[in-house]
């Protein structure tokens, strides 16, 4: 059955549309989350990325490469940090001194974010804050690099 309309004074005949049916944007999926709602992660022991579990879990096997890296008791509190070395992202038990990575075997320091210590500018006396644990700092001032730890008195000449 055609459909007449009219316009601007001419007749057009046409066929009626059909009706276009809505369809939802698709809606992202929904993470699995166990009966009693809880999850934590954890980085892979294997390739470190980074992996979702259920609260309960004593191991979580990675689906990329397959390692089983075994889940911290609970109520342990974790911290994170960049490896020095290589910058891959490094989880352990808060409250350890050091971490070494599992990439590249770099022993980092895993300092709390109030350990820091100050010292003066070999040059030109700005003090200066640095995490416990550097050799040395470079003044963002002058640029001179101060030997910090052993012998706060040892200097360098200024970086160009």
């Amino acid at each position: 059955m055609l459909k007449e309309d009219t316009v601007l004074g001419r007749r057009i005949r046409h066929k009626p549309e059909m009706p276009v049916p809505l369809v939802p944007y698709p809606t992202p999926p929904v993470p699995f989350t166990p009966p009693n709602g809880g999850q934590s992660q954890l980085v892979c022991s294997g390739c470190r990325n980074l992996l979702l579990y259920p609260l309960g879990a004593t191991s979580v096997c990675c689906a990329v490469c397959s390692a089983v890296t075994a889940v911290p008791p609970p109520g342990t509190e974790m911290a994170q940090l960049i490896c020095g070395g290589c910058h891959t992202l490094l989880m352990f038990i808060r409250g350890a001194t050091s971490v070494q990575c599992s990439c590249c075997h770099t022993v980092n320091l895993a300092l709390e974010a109030n350990q820091v210590a100050h010292v003066n500018c070999g040059n030109c006396h700005m003090l200066l804050m640095y995490q416990y644990g550097a050799r040395s700092v470079k003044c963002a001032v002058c640029n001179f690099v101060t030997s910090v730890g052993a012998l706060p008195s040892t200097e360098q000449k200024p970086s160009s």
